[in-house]
């Protein structure tokens, strides 16, 4: 215990230590700037900013999310400001943070990621925007309007009015700000918006411009009890639950995408909605921002090597420390320089990443409308819209019905119909269906996850119509049977169905969902008489893969260029293209009984096999020859009864006569012992007896001595599906046993 307490500090000291102080560096300038662009005290972000990281540190449930004051809120806070007072506000921060602390204790972080993220990106963006206009106000020299309409219509007289002095250091900050990147690795170590600042204000300093410096006349110790809202109680519990969701979901989710950049413990996310609302908690009472998550430290921490939560609370003993010890340092800072850091940081929240992201979840509408309605009619607004075009967005989507036509050779339509059958979508469900020319045949898929009893009733009465006027309906169901259940008057509950795993080709008949397609269903009660499996077959290939595999078909139809010549079992549960992970035109196949290669000039005489291999070898240019067998093979069974399996089949006697060297061989190494692995043995054995058959053939022989053909033996343990390689006889390894596990993509 002593070793490994001894081996977390010295972990600490060495990662967590360094990282901290390079979140510090960040975190300071940062809360300084969100608390200006909140309307609060300066202060108030360096009390959040040490709340945050010890409180929210300690008590949270991510090892690496740095948690402070964040620019997502200022908008929030800000507006609270204007109606409230700043004590007010700080009360209502504390509410929030037991209303977060209650949906922690109660399992309902999960909610949060219910939130469309086009919805938070496009208030993030709208908020960027925000504090960008009313900031570049103070960079020119002026003051900010209260609302975001009214700074771009103030905007370019403010631009005509200049205060040069201040410009150049909101034009200093600004460019080291966009230039810090492009420097070497060890200046970039320094964090950007400590440079910025820094550079600023001795610029400022040296030159005696006249410039707007910070006032920090309210310290830390001057604290007063944050007081009740006065006002209509509805509202401040509407702001309550606003500044609880907002700061819980921005931490939530910066809490998931922190997770996907640190290979650590994941995070629980009840526990870290605890320790957020406790934290707001604290930093209400003592007269700090509200708390949230934020990506930019918590990023930053990721990349400087933080391994735990002691770098969180190490920045959090910095910020204190620094404030109560070196303070009177931020009074050296233009006010100016601060409003570029804010037009800068808001123009990056504008993240044309997020626009992407969304856009390829066609939730760019929902982006856009969020990001209007906030700059337009103010946050909480906003969001509310952006969530209902989403919820209204997801609803089209669930009820979204897709009819695709196709004309089949023979002159019938082929019809699929996907998605989620509802009363919503029958208006197009039926105007499609009746579109369809009478008496057509129609073979129509159902591809669907759902069917309401309105679906229902406009399938079924198109589909008698469509009968009664001499046309005929094929109905297949991809999904699940509503329609069939539907039809047969099973009762069916509203709720979507479970996923299904979808029917496989390689799937045998008896294991697949579907019954055996039937023309129509009965309308007598009398049993339909159904389909041959390979006539059904051969209409579901039509239906669905000849359509895909039409292009590779039409390229391979000029010639054919097989790489292997497979020799295998004809056994039924050998499937050659499965076992193998082959597609059309890969391998020239040869099956018979046994997998045999019959020597040359052995009898019963025999030319099939020496056909097949002559053509592909001389003919195709083949460069592998492959005899697979497998376990509990009849043939070989037959072969170690010395034919008396075979019964009274003489055909299948004279052939087995073929493996009389097989036999030989395994004799030869086990003797004439029998034991419960012996036919799974000779299985291997004549694999290898066959890979000598080959060689017998001079042409075979000649180019495998040459390097230009290679003879490879496998073997198909059919009850555990794995496949096996095995060495031929000629080769120094010794006889694959049923006990060798190495297969052949490599050890098990």
């Amino acid at each position: 215990m002593f070793r490994d307490t001894q081996s977390s500090w010295l972990s600490t000291l060495r990662h967590d230590v360094p990282a901290s102080l390079v979140v510090f560096l960040v975190a300071v300038p940062l809360s300084l700037g969100i608390a200006m662009a909140s309307g609060a005290p300066l202060v108030a972000g360096l009390i959040a900013a040490v709340v945050g990281g010890i409180v929210a540190g300690a008590l949270g449930g991510s090892a690496v999310q740095v948690s402070g004051p964040a620019a997502g809120l200022s908008l929030v806070v800000v507006d609270l400001v204007q109606t409230y007072g700043w004590r007010a506000t700080c009360m209502i921060t504390l509410l929030a943070g037991a209303v977060q602390l209650v949906l922690g204790v109660f399992k309902a972080a999960r909610a949060a990621l219910a939130v469309s993220p086009a919805v938070i990106h496009g208030m993030l963006a709208a908020v960027g925007v925000i504090i960008a206009l009313a900031q570049l106000h103070v960079v020119l020299g002026g003051g900010s309007q209260r609302s975001a309409v009214a700074n771009l219509i103030e905007l370019p007289g403010q631009i005509a009015d200049l205060h040069g002095h201040k410009v150049a250091v909101g034009l200093i900050t600004i460019t080291v700000l966009a230039l810090w990147t492009r420097l070497p690795k060890r200046v970039k170590a320094v964090p950007a918006p400590l440079a910025a600042l820094v550079t600023a204000a001795v610029t400022a300093w040296i030159f005696d411009w006249d410039v707007t410096r910070v006032d920090l006349s309210d310290s830390v110790t001057e604290w007063a009890f944050p007081v009740l809202p006065q006002g209509d109680w509805h509202l401040v519990v509407a702001a309550v639950l606003l500044v609880a969701l907002l700061a819980g979901c921005e931490s939530l989710l910066c809490c998931v995408a922190i997770d996907g950049m640190h290979g650590g413990r994941r995070a629980d996310l009840d526990q870290e909605l605890t320790g957020q609302g406790v934290a707001n908690m604290v930093t209400g009472a003592l007269g700090g921002l509200p708390v949230a998550g934020v990506i930019v430290r918590s990023t930053a921490n990721v990349q400087a090597g933080a391994r735990t939560r002691g770098s969180a609370i190490l920045h959090g003993v910095w910020v204190l420390v620094f404030a109560l010890g070196f303070g009177w340092s931020i009074q050296l800072i233009p006010m100016e320089a601060l409003a570029a850091l804010l037009v800068f940081i808001g123009v990056q929240m504008v993240n044309l990443g997020h626009v992407k992201k969304v856009h390829g979840h066609g939730e760019v509408p929902v982006y856009v409308v969020t990001m209007a309605a906030v700059i337009l009619l103010g946050l909480a607004e906003g969001v509310l819209a952006g969530l209902a075009l989403a919820a209204l967005l997801a609803l089209r989507r669930l009820t979204w019905v897709t009819v695709l036509k196709r004309e089949d050779r023979d002159g019938g339509l082929h019809v699929t119909i996907s998605g989620s059958l509802t009363f919503l979508g029958v208006p197009r469900l039926t105007h499609e269906l009746r579109a369809i020319p009478a008496s057509a045949p129609v073979d129509l898929d159902l591809n669907i996850d759902f069917m309401d009893n309105a679906a229902f009733e406009a399938i079924h009465s198109w589909r008698l119509d469509h009968e009664r006027m001499g046309g005929t309906v094929d109905i297949d169901e991809l999904h699940d049977e509503w329609y069939a259940l539907a039809a047969s008057g099973v009762r069916m509950f509203p709720v979507k169905s479970p996923p299904v795993a979808p029917d496989r080709w390689w799937l045998p008949w008896a294991h697949r969902r579907r019954r055996p397609a039937i023309r129509s269903l009965p309308s007598n009660g009398e049993s339909a008489q159904v389909e041959c499996q390979l006539t059904a077959g051969a209409r579901e290939y039509h239906r669905r893969t000849a359509p895909l595999v039409k292009p590779i078909f039409t390229e391979l139809a000029r010639k054919q260029q097989p790489s292997h010549l497979f020799i295998t079992c004809a056994d039924s549960r050998i499937v050659p293209s499965l076992i193998t992970a082959s597609g059309p035109g890969d391998l020239f196949t040869v099956r018979n009984i046994g997998n045999l290669v019959p020597r040359r000039g052995s009898e019963p005489h025999d030319d099939s096999v020496v056909a097949a291999i002559e053509y592909a070898t001389q003919v195709l240019g083949v460069h592998t020859i492959t005899v697979c067998g497998h376990s509990g093979c009849g043939a070989m069974a037959g072969v170690l009864s010395a034919g008396v399996q075979a019964g009274s089949l003489p055909g299948l006697r004279r052939w087995l006569r073929h493996g009389d060297h097989s036999l030989a061989t395994f004799i030869e190494t086990e003797g004439d012992r029998l034991h419960s692995g012996a036919l799974d043995v000779l299985c291997r054995v004549n694999v290898q007896q066959q890979l000598e058959n080959l060689r017998t053939y001079r042409k075979v022989d000649e180019q495998v001595r040459a390097g230009k053909l290679e003879l490879v033996g496998l073997f198909f343990d059919i009850g555990t599906a794995r496949v096996h390689l095995v060495p031929p006889l000629r080769s120094s390894t010794p006889l694959v046993k049923p006990t060798d596990r190495r297969v052949v993509a490599g050890e098990d």
